[in-house]
């Protein structure tokens, strides 16, 4: 595995402490790991990895951060890389919008050229409806550290196993 960005937005730190938790897990010579507030998208060029991750807020939104930063990262060159998400939402007071946020991230940038790597079953989840999952899978991780954090490094752990083969 070479260089791996890990781009997040987080307004409570949930989606900050699981891009960290996800930086430790990864093994890899070089790992970015950048508040979508701060990030120089330049830096993604030298990345052939790149993991975004973000919360959903409200009915089903984005995160304010990666909202204010989507015409940006439009702009990168996507082609050839690897591309994993993972998202966080609230699975029982918004569960017809459980981490959409993963999946308006995904919708932005989708048909760029890049590798899509990570989909998740949504077996053992409790949600009613989410723009995240595409053809019966979530596009990434998604988790819920309000509801089912419980559930969390379990979901992470498998997720990490299933995407480690397919990085570069």
């Amino acid at each position: 595995m070479k260089n791996i960005a890990i781009i997040y937005g987080s307004s409570t730190d949930n989606t900050k402490n699981v891009a960290r938790k996800i930086a430790k897990k990864l093994s890899a010579e070089n790992v970015l790991l950048k508040d979508v507030s701060t990030v120089d998208f330049s830096d993604l060029a030298n990345c052939s990895n790149i993991i975004l991750g973000t919360s959903t807020w409200g009915l089903g939104d984005l995160q304010d951060d990666w909202n204010s930063r989507i015409p940006e990262l439009q702009k990168v060159d996507l082609t050839g890389k690897t591309l994993a998400f993972f998202g966080l939402g609230d699975s029982s007071s918004y569960s017809d919008t459980f981490a959409d946020g993963m999946g308006l991230l995904y919708e932005a940038i989708e048909g760029k050229g890049f590798k899509h790597v990570g989909e998740t079953s949504t077996d053992g989840y409790s949600f009613d409806s989410s723009v995240a999952v595409k053809n019966g899978k979530f596009i990434g991780l998604a988790l819920d550290e309000d509801n089912e954090s419980n559930l969390t490094e379990q979901r992470l752990n498998a997720w990490i196993e299933s995407i480690i083969p397919e990085l570069q």
